[in-house]
């Protein structure tokens, strides 16, 4: 599981994470709504490593990352996927070049097979075929689809989504997220997806966490944060206010 415990962060003395305390249990489809400048995406750097706590600790499968040893990090970041906001696909690259990148990088399978890999990967996420197309012939959704099967071919434990429906028309926004239940479903990987999309929220979470100047003022299931009466997490799930993205 993922321990997050009393984190807090600060860039040029303006709080961001004022003392994130959140478990998520192995297995799970946990969600991270609130506005935007809460801290979502940058609790997310914390939890892959990329970004390191001012004070506080986050323990993946028990082991506390913010002083290891760079060395043990990569081991432990190869456990986590994270599908990006925009994809992040590298245009130069065709579809297959971008979606073996890191296993190429990590040698972690032989070369004979990556083929084989690719082809399997885009079949997962509804794309077979396309490996030899350039991101700019892909339209949003197909380069979310293959932001995901880069991640997955480092057969993830965990995997991050970061606003994985953001800039998406309603149809295609549904089939990622039916994708993200898919993977988890079928992997059985553990999936945190910050979103501000509250349909999203509802189809793909077994819990759902908000965030709001920097704390976690909410933390149960779906069900339950429909009838919460805090005015502000039901103002951002209803819409009832002016939420700025």
């Amino acid at each position: 599981m993922i321990q997050i415990q009393n984190v807090y962060k600060s860039f040029e003395d303006q709080p961001v994470l004022r003392g994130v305390t959140l478990d998520i249990k192995r297995g799970s489809s946990h969600i991270i709504i609130g506005r935007s400048g809460c801290g979502k995406s940058v609790l997310l750097k914390h939890i892959v490593g990329l970004m390191r706590p001012d004070s506080g600790d986050i323990l993946i499968d028990g082991h506390s990352i913010v002083n290891m040893r760079r060395r043990d990090l990569y081991k432990t970041r190869i456990k986590i996927g994270m599908l990006f906001q925009g994809a992040a696909l590298f245009d130069s690259m065709n579809v297959a070049e971008n979606v073996s990148l890191g296993v190429r990088e990590h040698r972690l399978f032989p070369a004979n097979e990556i083929d084989d890999r690719v082809a399997a990967k885009l079949e997962l996420v509804n794309l077979p075929g396309i490996e030899k197309k350039l991101p700019s012939e892909l339209s949003g959704g197909m380069k979310k689809r293959v932001g995901l099967a880069r991640a997955l071919m480092m057969e993830p434990e965990y995997m991050l989504y970061d606003e994985p429906t953001t800039g998406l028309d309603p149809v295609t926004a549904d089939a990622i997220n039916d994708l993200i239940n898919s993977v988890r479903d079928k992997l059985g990987v553990t999936s945190i997806v910050v979103t501000h999309d509250m349909a999203s929220a509802y189809k793909v979470g077994d819990s759902i966490s908000m965030l709001h100047e920097g704390n976690v003022i909410f933390s149960g299931t779906p069900e339950s944060i429909r009838t919460h009466e805090d005015p502000i997490v039901q103002n951002f799930i209803t819409g009832s206010k002016v939420v700025m993205h």
